[in-house]
């Protein structure tokens, strides 16, 4: 049996679910996330704990089977925690600020401001004296995707190491033409 999918999803305080067929709503403090799985995989609520139950031991419903429960527990912890990534500008004359509406100002070395509006559900905030960047919201999905995408204005380049990274991300840097030998 999948180690993830027969691992119970407790409720925390505040957390309601409702299950119509394969169709799953999760209320919280911070928001309601509704998504719709596989109708092969039954997901039961009993005693504040969701469990997600497989019909056959085949390999592609082993593989739904930890899927679904994992889906699952982003929801909740989505709507009672929510979900945040952090990425750093690096580089001279990069900056990143802040509108009064939501979206990001970027200047990335290029000869036009980069603009990034934030799609239903997320917030941007910005340190400016750091150059972090926090992208927060309660999809895990959705927030992974928007940082990535804002990553992908700037991708770090290996020989300086200019541009937009995750915070704590490594790059993998080059030595550039001083370890050509005559």
């Amino acid at each position: 049996m999948s180690r993830i999918g027969r691992m119970p999803i407790p409720l925390p305080e505040g957390v309601t679910v409702e299950i119509q067929g394969s169709r799953v709503t999760v209320r919280g403090p911070k928001g309601e996330l509704t998504r719709t799985f596989d109708p092969a995989m039954r997901i039961v609520l009993e005693d504040n704990v969701l469990r997600v139950y497989r019909p056959t031991d085949q390999r592609h419903h082993k593989a739904l089977h930890g899927l679904t429960r994992a889906l699952l527990n982003n929801m909740v912890i989505g709507v009672s925690q929510g979900f945040e990534k952090k990425l750093e500008v690096h580089g001279v004359g990069y900056r990143v600020d802040l509108q009064s509406d939501g979206s990001l100002v970027m200047q990335l070395g290029y000869s036009h401001p980069v603009h990034v509006k934030p799609p239903e559900g997320i917030q941007f905030e910005v340190d400016s004296r750091s150059r972090v960047i926090t992208v927060r919201g309660i999809d895990k999905e959705l927030v992974g995707r928007v940082a990535a995408e804002i990553r992908a204005k700037r991708p770090p380049e290996p020989y300086k190491g200019k541009g937009i990274r995750y915070l704590g991300e490594q790059i993998r840097r080059k030595s550039g033409k001083a370890g050509k030998m005559a």
